[in-house]
């Protein structure tokens, strides 16, 4: 448990920073909802979602589950006060995996440096390492196109629009079908390679292969 309260932390910043992005996204196209809702902000209290940033990641340490992983309370999006719904929307949702992209990119600069610094065994180099890989799993995994993640909102972002409305009634089902393909393995057999080839792109390296 002592060992895992640092990849809580980076996880919890991960996640947070990547809700910030929707919506410092949504506020540039015209929508002031997550500003006026108090959710622009880096303070992780206002985005815990109890089980999502706290009970489900518990339960993977306890389980020893083997990865971690969670998710705030999504910031709050009026697609009507933006300038251009489908497009900003589509932008709004792309700005989250995009935003964890970059902390990926960030945190591998570090981890190159440490690695030829204080070598791959520190603790420091360690967690950075976790930072890269979660950042790259967010990312990956928020862009698989199911409602309600935010690669839906990409795909609707793009589709005619009355196809963009036949699809977006998947989001009834959205977490039922994720956590069938979640528990069947085969949302890892498609986000793995992608983190792993991304890992490798970034770091140089990938302890996955």
């Amino acid at each position: 448990m002592i060992n895992a309260i640092p990849k809580i932390i980076i996880l919890v910043f991960s996640i947070v920073f990547h809700e910030v992005a929707h919506g410092w996204v949504a506020l540039q196209r015209g929508d002031t909802t997550a500003r006026d809702a108090g959710r622009l902000t880096l303070n992780p209290l206002p985005h815990i979602d109890i089980f999502g940033t706290i009970l489900f990641p518990l339960f993977l340490i306890l389980t020893r589950a083997g990865f971690l992983f969670g998710w705030a309370k999504p910031v709050p999006v009026n697609p009507l006060r933006l300038r251009e719904t489908k497009k900003d929307m589509a932008l709004v949702g792309a700005s989250g995996p995009v935003s964890n992209l970059l902390l990926a990119v960030a945190a591998g600069i570090l981890f190159r440096v440490l690695m030829g610094s204080v070598g791959p065994a520190h603790a420091l180099t360690q967690a950075v390492f976790f930072a890269v890989l979660i950042n790259l799993v967010l990312a990956v995994f928020n862009l698989i196109p199911i409602p309600p993640l935010d690669g839906s909102k990409i795909v609707m972002g793009v589709l005619p629009d009355e196809l963009a409305i036949q699809y977006s009634r998947l989001g009834r089902f959205g977490f039922l079908i994720i956590f069938v393909l979640f528990f069947s393995g085969l949302i890892q057999r498609i986000l793995f390679p992608v983190v792993n080839l991304l890992l490798v792109l970034i770091i140089g390296i990938s302890p996955f292969s």
